[in-house]
């Protein structure tokens, strides 16, 4: 007899399934990474993400990742540099989304100071441009009140980013139950736990719905301007919305990053969205930094039919405690996926 009163946090369960397993060593058609971090801007020690860029170059060569949507380009200097390392010194293999300077809402007029420096970044070289969560959760204005997606004033800039021909890779919001209370009945309470910055079901934050009614409204009022709802439209919990969101608007994207496991606890309804929109789906991965075996976790999500495999490499996951299934895509999908819609949005890496 064991003992059978294990704390939870110790609890590793073993499962007993035999089913079969694919091991996927490289994607089956040429991949693009449409959500990755190459910069400086999230390292804690304001050193590069990755330090050695012609390795970076042979590890996509042995995963047949032909490109990388680096988004970490921030603006000014910050953005020559990363151009400079990245898609200057390796052409058609990486293209570098940057940031505008969100501390300027605190000025009046700030919709047409940002779109100004939104406009001046593509001239330098930007390929598109990543909004983050912080707009909505955290960014203000000059009488302290939180500037939401679909504020007015934002307006010049996301019609900037439509008349420059540049995508916007947005993130809006976060998992749901980051915005529920933290405690018996959250199923990202182990990760909450490690992260309360991530927290945000307090007063001083909106609902998440509210995060999603400001993203539709900003999509819906700017139809010549692409935007990349990433992490899975940002509601991967629900993905009647992100469909509901394809079929609305011609202008709308979505990308997988850092949600495969959101996906692959849902594998018929995903695999029959990305059926529905094959060109409005792109693949990324959001992996910080770079690593093989988590690609391969990924390539084996799309190409296989594989069940209840690991989503992560952790043990306990942090992004849930559960397996995922394989989508088992068809090529002409897979391939439009993979690689063709991120080309066809980001022409720098055709």
């Amino acid at each position: 007899m064991g003992d059978a009163d294990v704390p939870l946090s110790r609890y590793r369960p073993v499962s007993q399934l035999r089913v079969p397993v694919h091991e996927v060593e490289r994607a089956r058609v040429p991949a693009v990474d449409a959500h990755t971090h190459l910069g400086r801007w999230l390292t804690e020690d304001g050193g590069w993400m990755v330090e050695d860029v012609p390795a970076l170059v042979g590890l996509m060569d042995e995963l047949n990742l032909r490109g990388m949507v680096n988004l970490d380009g921030r603006w000014g200097r910050e953005l020559a540099e990363n151009i400079e390392r990245y898609d200057a010194a390796h052409p058609g293999r990486f293209a570098t989304f940057c940031h505008v300077d969100w501390t300027r809402t605190a000025e009046p007029g700030f919709g047409e100071r940002l779109a100004a420096q939104l406009t001046r970044s593509v001239a330098e070289g930007a390929a598109g441009l990543k909004v983050w969560k912080d707009v909505g959760l955290r960014v203000r204005d000059h009488r302290g009140e939180l500037v939401m997606l679909d504020d007015p004033r934002l307006d010049p800039l996301w019609a900037a980013a439509g008349a420059a021909g540049v995508p916007i890779a947005l993130h809006t919001a976060d998992p749901v139950a980051f915005f529920q209370p933290a405690d018996e009945r959250n199923e990202r309470l182990e990760l909450l736990a490690a992260r309360p910055d991530w927290n945000f079901s307090g007063p001083g934050f909106p609902p998440f719905e509210r995060l999603m009614e400001a993203m539709e409204a900003m999509v819906a009022r700017h139809p010549a301007t692409t935007v990349i709802g990433v992490h899975a439209g940002c509601w991967p919990e629900n993905l009647g919305f992100a469909s509901r969101m394809l079929d609305t608007y011609p202008n709308f994207h979505i990308d997988i990053g850092a949600r495969v496991a959101e996906l692959g606890r849902q594998p018929r309804a995903t695999r029959a969205l990305m059926l529905r929109h094959p060109g409005r789906v792109l693949f990324g991965t959001d992996e910080i930094p770079p690593y093989p075996d988590v690609y391969r976790i990924h390539f084996r999500f799309m190409e296989t039919d594989d069940e209840a495999f690991a989503h992560s490499l952790d043990d306990p996951p942090p992004m849930g405690r559960w397996t995922i299934s394989g989508l088992d895509l068809p090529d002409h999908v897979l391939e439009r996926v993979y690689a063709a819609n991120a080309l066809a949005l980001v022409p720098r890496l055709a």
